[in-house]
């Protein structure tokens, strides 16, 4: 059975952050769903920086389902709406109450993880504008992406595609990320696990 994962996108999420996170996990062989938090039947998204992202399905659809994966893409105002999503919100605590991966990248680690208190237990990372403000168990502000437990989190766009090929190790182990990473031509950066 196939691996599955909810990338959850809003206006103005990270174009690059979101579309590496399903391009990555796809190359793999991961069934991905990319879900719209806007109101109404809106599937498509005006990214950060203009460009327009048609989602799979609406999030509201996605709320009795279940994934090995949830991974959130950053950016602004993009964040801020998938914070305030209460169907996200289920999704992200019952992810973490059943030990099950899930993920932040950029400004998502503090506005859209830290606000649910997914991360008072979890050493975490984020964009280097939230670090401050960032409530984890403890920060590192060093790593590009950090891994402590069920929890992987990421700077960046810049970090985009380390997190991305962690999300295929957690999911599909180490062989599965070099089978991707390889034909990209990509050497690996080092990841911190806690």
């Amino acid at each position: 059975m196939n691996k599955t994962a909810l990338v959850p996108i809003a206006e103005g999420s990270e174009e690059i952050e979101l579309v590496t996170i399903v391009d990555v996990l796809r190359r793999a062989g991961i069934e991905v769903t990319v879900a719209s938090a806007n109101s109404g039947d809106k599937l498509q998204i005006c990214a950060s920086r203009g460009t327009h992202i048609v989602a799979d399905v609406m999030l509201d659809d996605c709320a009795k389902k279940h994934y090995d994966l949830i991974a959130v893409p950053g950016g602004l105002p993009g964040s801020e709406h998938l914070a305030e999503h209460p169907v996200l919100d289920a999704l992200l605590r019952d992810q973490a109450a059943h030990n099950k991966l899930f993920a932040g990248i950029c400004a998502a680690p503090a506005l859209v993880l830290a606000s649910k208190g997914l991360l008072l237990d979890k050493t975490a990372t984020c964009h280097p504008s939230f670090q401050k403000s960032l409530e984890a168990k403890e920060v590192d502000g060093a790593a590009r992406v950090v891994v402590d437990g069920n929890c992987i989190t990421s700077q960046g766009p810049g970090t985009a595609l380390d997190f991305a090929l962690e999300l295929v190790e957690q999911l599909c182990g180490l062989v599965k990320r070099e089978e991707v990473s390889s034909p990209m031509v990509l050497t690996t950066t080092p990841t911190a696990y806690y």
